[in-house]
């Protein structure tokens, strides 16, 4: 291949995350409420009939679609589509920082304005309740930080004659941060939590 031709499209391209195509792509919206003078944050409890993560306090999201045009409509639509409000309801929506988590995951984040002068009518097949809390809970109380140990196992015939040291090899392990804050009787953990902390870091 001629070097010029190399280079042109190397030129063409736009940098991303590498191997970004075996990833699974998510997006979630950080709802903001307005309840008796207080911005407040909302909540899904997810709906006991779910498979994955039932009764788990969650913010809308999923993942995207092949229709999405942009991940921040992915977010909007999902939160539409589970907590049954409109587009007129939802304002301000604005990215925050996107998570590659260890489990071949990229979740897109936003946060936006619903307006609760409309009614929410939650899809009960994916939403068992929704609940608030005032965001000064969140400005004044620290999550509590846990760690989760990620251990490397190759596969039965991996093959340890191809790479130096063999079944000594070194891997590198890593251990993950598991955020919790917990308020009354409700405890907010995992990636909704880091979501949460997060944007309590930038408005700090």
């Amino acid at each position: 291949m001629e070097l010029q031709a190399i280079m042109n499209k190397i030129k063409r391209r736009t940098p991303s995350i590498l191997g970004i195509e075996h990833f699974t792509k998510s997006a979630v919206l950080l709802p903001l409420v307005q309840r008796d003078k207080e911005l407040h944050v909302l909540f899904e409890v997810r709906s006991h009939k779910l498979r994955r993560q039932p009764g788990e306090i969650c913010f809308p999201g999923g993942r995207i679609e092949a229709d999405d045009q942009t991940e921040q409509d992915a977010a909007i639509r999902e939160t539409k589509e589970e907590l049954g409000v409109s587009d007129q309801d939802i304002s301000n929506v604005h990215p925050l920082d996107y998570l590659v988590t260890p489990f071949g995951m990229i979740v897109y984040t936003y946060t936006g304005l619903i307006d609760t002068s409309s009614r929410f009518s939650p899809n009960p097949s994916e939403v068992g309740e929704t609940f608030t809390v005032p965001l000064s809970f969140f400005l004044s109380t620290e999550p509590k930080i846990h760690h989760v140990n990620l251990e490397v196992q190759p596969e039965e015939n991996f093959p340890y004659e191809l790479i130096t040291g063999g079944e000594n090899y070194k891997w590198q392990t890593r251990q993950m941060d598991e955020y919790f804050y917990i308020y009354e009787d409700k405890v907010i953990w995992g990636l909704t939590a880091r979501v949460l902390s997060h944007f309590v870091d930038m408005l700090r």
